[in-house]
């Protein structure tokens, strides 16, 4: 197959979707007990504890800890367990949101909306248009990049304007070197269960990279309709 242009799509203002196009190798192809009586009661603040923190990822300017040097991230998907491990010094600003995101719970019940064999795994827009919204604007300062697009290695999709980044990531199915010169900054790497990553359900293809922009404003109920079979992450936890 000849050299051509695939596209990943980057998040731009309101619900507009610009495509990001870089070069690829393969066009055709690269066009988610009961308890103990004695056990104290809950203090009356807790509720409200409970409901700050499942909703701390509607909020991206609450979101700005900043990472350790190295974690590991637990992925439960509907096809089995994937740990990553982010590695800071790759992509300080990338890890800094990846943590963020991941303790905050953002990516609970997110679809793996783009599953191309032989390229990459695209996924990181909200189920909820009421939080996904709130992020399109979040946009993360571009980083040079320190670790190639290497099979296994997680990068941000963005946009061909600069610091596009925000929310959505791909997992790239094999080395796509080509990506590295046009700025895409691997920043983390599936440590375990790359075995998982190849099995995510592929059968939609790219028949969904055209329609972010109702995956946006409809959420997981567009893609339950239109998708039915995408595989999802179920929990994402930090490891300890």
């Amino acid at each position: 197959m000849t050299n051509g242009k695939i596209m990943l799509m980057g998040v731009l203002t309101g619900c507009a979707i610009a495509a990001a196009t870089f070069a690829a190798g393969d066009a055709a192809q690269e066009k988610p007990a009961t308890q103990p009586a004695t056990a104290a009661a809950p203090s009356a603040s807790a509720p409200a504890k409970e409901a700050a923190a499942a909703s701390a990822f509607r909020d991206p300017a609450a979101l700005t800890k900043q990472a350790p040097a190295t974690f590991k991230a637990k992925f439960e998907t509907s096809e089995g367990v994937i740990v990553i491990e982010a590695i800071r010094d790759w992509a300080p600003v990338g890890v800094d949101r990846f943590y963020n995101l991941v303790q905050s719970g953002y990516f609970e019940n997110v679809r793996f909306f783009r599953v191309v064999p032989n390229f990459v795994v695209q996924f990181g827009i909200h189920g909820d248009p009421s939080v996904s919204k709130n992020w399109m604007n979040a946009k993360l300062k571009d980083e040079p990049v320190k670790e190639g697009n290497k099979r296994g290695t997680l990068t941000y999709a963005k946009s061909s304007a600069p610091n596009s980044r925000t929310t959505q990531i791909f997992i790239n199915l094999k080395d796509n070197t080509s990506l590295d010169a046009q700025g895409f900054a691997a920043f983390a790497r599936v440590v375990e269960g790359m075995d998982v990553v190849d099995k995510l359900n592929s059968e939609y293809g790219e028949s969904l990279t055209g329609l972010q922009g109702q995956i946006y404003t409809e959420g997981n109920m567009f893609l339950n309709a239109k998708a039915p079979r995408l595989d999802f992450i179920k929990t994402a936890t930090i490891l300890p």
